[in-house]
């Protein structure tokens, strides 16, 4: 027999080999096993070539590892066969480790036709060495070996599956640990197998050459390390996409969840919006018709909520919202859906109620809950709900219906005074209509030309001389005559007619002023009233300019009155604004001063002119302490600031002696004369100039009466 020995450095290399086979067979078993389907065949392709080349790479340099006192030769075909037997049992080992679940017996199952195969591929590797006599193996040896291989396979099976999963620390040093025992395994079958060959004393290779056995085992272990590291690059790669594949994904579907809430909810208050209401009221009401039961909705509507809005500006009026929505959440049971339909309006679904007793208990319990003042930037609050309430089957059958009906009642509640709820009645779908019929005809009306500007003079309090007026809109509807502005108005604001509205007037009221200076009336100041909203336009000193400058009117005979709130709502912008304004001429005045919330700070900073006196402080201030102590006031605080005051709603002659006792600087009201077309005031004007003005007589020639005498523009 030939003797033969090891070279040590080869031996290693080969040991090494094993390990990074048996480590990136770990790693290929996880891939494989969390792989998506259309992807698995893809991985088992790839690393079934990756361990078959590893596996043999470390079989053949084992073998080269062996030194013998001949020179060794191979056959091409047949070492080429033991690296596909490699690469198949490579591929067998990962399609059982990819499947989800294995039992012991199937692992052995699969150990034994995995070990047979890689003794095959040994066995069948030193079948290429072309030597004669061939090789014998000692048959304990071979058997031995044989044996190690089924156990090296059934362990590496086993460790597949338990090491599969996760990429945690500790994971990781499992399968670094794992792959030693392994490699281990792989190399103890190897050599066993190698020390069962046996080689005849007078052997010899056909075709022997002299190349180093070295060179070419040092090249085919870089190649094989080379291909493992590749294969380990990819798969970290693999996990680092698949890592952000996942992330992608959860942060997806966060958005999209985020995305279908938005869609069904408010983003103030996170109540169900009019999207999932109706959803949830027709799912409500289905239920309610299976079980011949009712369901109440309830239209709830913030009273005096503009005007809080505008005091406060949009933040304070969000601030108040969700504290309205919280406070409601409180009265509902947990069947009930609280909704915001938009504005400061709020939908209770109420359903599984007996009858109108429960809802009525309902209701009042959510009047109960305004109560208590809101506490908002550090302001209390007070507002109150205005109620509307259908029900289910009486109302109507349809959600939509419902919710119509609903808002009906709460208008009525709105229309008697707020602060309370009202049941739907046929009656109330009349108002409705007349409100649909009104928003209609008011913009007609705006085509039509049916809008018209009366004036109320302004008078000195001392000289009784008249060198200004307020301009007032009237709308003179083709049936219903002249409708007071307290009825339109409000609906303008709602649906954003004011902005049209205001700037007609503003060139109706420029206009005017010019054509008494060309009729040869005296030149006389014109007040107009502006809406918040129309002060907030951004164009809003270009609109002023066009107007004065088609007119052909001086902007000193113009005079803007705001209310506190429209100034007061975004205070640092309202300045710049109003400097804008006074800066080309025209004269700012606060309306209704005393009803908002003001800064004195800032009433000190804006370039005003006057200040008006609301009309509720005169209307007794001959006879209530307080009205006049807060009149009292207003004069002093006005002209320590320099401005002059003027006192709206003087109806009588002793409101205007208190009003002369207190320096205030002009009047205007019914003891002087009523808002008068442009004709009649210019009628009245000529009368003053030649001494024949008697204010009760004109009063009683020129009056129409209206609900409001006044309103904002």
């Amino acid at each position: 027999m030939v003797n033969g020995s090891y070279n040590p450095w080869l031996v290693a290399l080969s040991v090494l080999v094993a390990v990074c086979v048996s480590y990136t067979a770990l790693n290929l078993a996880s891939r494989v096993a969390t792989a998506q389907r259309r992807y698995v065949r893809m991985w088992l392709a790839g690393g079934a070539f990756a361990m078959g080349v590893g596996i043999w790479s470390m079989h053949f340099i084992g073998m080269l590892a062996l030194s013998l006192p001949i020179a060794l030769s191979y056959s091409i075909p047949k070492t080429l066969v033991s690296l596909l037997v490699a690469i198949l049992v490579s591929g067998f080992a990962l399609a059982i480790a990819s499947q989800r679940h294995s039992s012991l017996v199937r692992l052995a199952g699969g150990a034994v036709i995995m070990g047979l195969g890689i003794a095959a591929m040994h066995y069948s590797g030193m079948g290429a060495i072309r030597i004669l006599p061939v090789i014998t193996y000692e048959p304990v040896l071979l058997v031995t070996s044989v044996i190690i291989a089924i156990v090296a396979s059934f362990a590496a099976l086993w460790l597949f599956f338990r090491l599969r999963g996760g990429a945690s620390w500790r994971i990781l040093l499992q399968r670094m640990l794992a792959s030693l025992v392994m490699g281990a395994a792989i190399s103890g079958m190897h050599y066993t197998g190698m020390f069962a060959s046996r080689f005849a004393p007078d052997s010899y290779c056909i075709g022997a050459t002299a190349t180093s056995s070295g060179w070419l085992a040092l090249l085919i272990g870089g190649f094989a390390l080379g291909v493992l590291l590749i294969t380990m690059i990819l798969l970290m790669y693999d996990a680092h996409l698949d890592s952000r594949s996942r992330q992608h994904a959860v942060a997806l579907e966060d958005a999209n969840a985020r995305l279908r809430h938005l869609a069904t909810h408010d983003s103030l208050t996170e109540l169900p919006n009019r999207l999932l209401l109706d959803d949830r009221l027709s799912q409500a009401i289905a239920y309610a018709e299976r079980r011949q039961g009712k369901v109440a909705v309830l239209v709830i509507d913030l009273d005096r909520f503009k005007m809080i809005n505008d005091s406060l500006g949009h933040h304070g009026g969000d601030e108040l919202l969700k504290e309205v929505a919280s406070r409601l959440r409180t009265t509902l049971r947990k069947s009930d859906t609280l909704a915001r339909t938009g504005g400061d309006e709020f939908v209770l679904i109420a359903d599984e109620v007996a009858g109108q007793a429960d809802v009525e208990l309902l209701a009042q319990r959510v009047v109960a809950c305004f109560v208590k003042p809101f506490h908002i930037l550090s302001v209390d609050i007070h507002t109150a709900p205005s109620i509307g309430i259908s029900m289910y089957p009486n109302d109507g059958s349809k959600a939509e219906e419902l919710v119509v009906h609903a808002d009906a009642a709460m208008y009525h509640s709105k229309k008697v005074g707020g602060g309370t709820f009202t049941f739907f009645t046929p009656s109330m779908n009349a108002f409705a209509q007349q409100r649909l019929e009104l928003e209609n005809g008011l913009r007609r009306a705006l085509v039509n030309g049916e809008l018209e500007l009366h004036y109320q003079p302004k008078v000195d309090v001392t000289t009784g001389r008249i060198s200004s007026t307020e301009a007032l809109i009237r709308w003179r509807h083709p049936e219903r005559g002249l409708v007071p502005p307290g009825d339109f108005i409000p609906l303008a604001e709602e649906t954003g007619l004011i902005l049209q509205i205001g700037e007609w007037v503003l060139r109706e009221a420029c206009r005017q002023a010019r054509q008494w200076q060309v009729n040869g009336m005296a030149p006389m100041r014109v007040a107009i009233n502006m809406s918040a909203q129309q002060f907030k336009q951004k164009n809003l000193v270009t609109v002023v300019r066009s107007a004065l400058d088609n007119a052909g009117l001086e902007p000193g005979y113009l005079e803007i009155e705001l209310t506190e709130s429209a100034v007061m709502h975004n205070a640092a912008a309202s300045a710049a604004i109003l400097e804008e304004l006074s800066r080309i001429g025209v004269h700012i005045s606060i309306d209704d001063f005393g009803t908002g919330y003001s800064s004195l700070n800032y009433l000190r900073r804006f370039p005003l002119d006057k200040l008006k006196i609301d009309r509720a402080f005169i209307k007794d201030v001959v006879a209530n302490p307080e009205d006049a102590a807060i009149v009292h006031a207003i004069i002093a605080m006005a002209h320590s600031l320099r401005l002059k005051v003027i006192a709206e709603g003087v109806e009588t002659e002793q409101q205007l002696e208190f009003l002369r006792s207190l320096g205030c600087d002009q009047y205007q009201g019914f003891f002087c004369s009523p808002a008068v077309t442009p004709e009649n005031f210019a009628e009245m004007m000529r009368e003053k100039q030649v001494g024949k003005f008697d204010p009760l007589a004109t009063m009683s020639r020129l009056y129409v009466p209206l609900k409001a005498p006044k309103t904002a523009t």
